[in-house]
């Protein structure tokens, strides 16, 4: 609600969140939630008048292309992980094309709609072109020495810094390893002053605003396993250790991950063993040039960097078609 409008676009909100199966009193509102959102689509729709509506698996996708597909509005899903949600699971039946990242989709989706294009990346990533030298430059780091980078999304995750805050030993007994800590803006008062961040080959930051540099001087990557992450980890080519959230729905970053793993193309470590399995697995890795490699060479295979175009295409052409009509 806040980076669209700065990018220029309009946008306005739909009341409406998911429904919870474990807390069902939380469901409460869920019933007047949903009328309110498809009452406001409504509206929407018809004071836009589109020609066709994408919908991205949020919340707001189900009563949106709910009503779109109601008026004959043609309609395409763009799913982004490996393990589909529930909006666009039931969203499938009505859509006209469903644009999917991962392959083996036609297991929750009708063969017929699936189109595989992959998931979009942005441009700074895609033409990345900075040398590991110019990178550690950038961030302070002497590029002779391995150069981990710790990745946690512009919030930060709670387990990755607990884990290394919590393994200041493994730092000063490998000095040679460097690492670029992104905390996150939620964490930073709480980790800048720890041990760990007060050694000289740690680095700690609540966000990184050149990740193209970040990314060009690493050696190895430490992530979630968020669709977007991975698309972007994928056109990087590094050997990466992911370690998928637990509070995402339906465990849908473990699916991600699980992908990756099966192609030998990524390490997962889980979350509730990262205090002491996941700096010791990175240590490893460092010291194996042959399964870096391996790694490296299997996750960029995977990469796609032109999904952008393609999707755009998709729905160009459906628009095209209810134009016609």
């Amino acid at each position: 609600m806040e980076k669209v409008p700065k990018a220029g676009y309009p946008i306005e909100g739909l009341w409406i969140s998911g429904f919870h199966r474990k807390k069902l009193w939380r469901n409460i509102l869920f019933p007047i939630k949903l009328v309110s959102s498809l009452w406001k689509a409504r509206s929407i729709i018809k004071r836009f008048k589109p020609d066709a509506v994408v919908g991205v698996g949020g919340f707001a996708s189900g009563p949106t292309l709910n009503v779109a597909s109601g008026r004959n509005i043609p309609t395409l899903i763009q799913e982004q992980n490996s393990y589909a949600g529930v909006t666009n699971r039931l969203l499938a039946k009505k859509a006209d094309l469903i644009c999917v990242a991962y392959p083996e989709m036609e297991k929750t989706f009708p063969a017929e709609k699936i189109v595989f294009t992959g998931n979009p990346v942005r441009s700074s990533i895609t033409e990345l072109n900075f040398s590991k030298t110019e990178g550690a430059k950038h961030f302070g780091f002497d590029d002779k020495k391995p150069i981990v980078l710790l990745v946690g999304g512009s919030l930060g995750a709670s387990s990755l810094n607990k884990a290394l805050a919590k393994n200041t030993a493994f730092f000063e007994e490998h000095k040679q390893i460097q690492i670029l800590w992104q905390c996150g803006s939620l964490y930073l008062e709480e980790y800048k002053d720890c041990a760990t961040a007060q050694l000289e080959n740690v680095k700690l930051t609540a966000f990184i605003d050149r990740m193209d540099l970040a990314y060009s001087m690493c050696d190895v990557i430490i992530a979630r396993a968020g669709a977007g992450t991975i698309s972007e980890l994928m056109v990087i080519g590094k050997p990466v250790v992911l370690v998928p959230s637990p509070n995402v729905a339906e465990d849908h970053q473990t699916y991600n991950a699980n992908a990756l793993v099966k192609e030998k193309a990524a390490i997962l470590v889980k979350d509730n063993q990262i205090e002491n399995t996941l700096l010791p697995e990175v240590g490893k890795l460092l010291n194996d040039t042959q399964r870096k490699e391996v790694l490296a060479k299997n996750i960029k295979s995977m990469a796609i960097t032109d999904a952008a175009e393609k999707i755009a295409k998709k729905v160009l052409l459906l628009a095209d078609q209810k134009l016609k009509e």
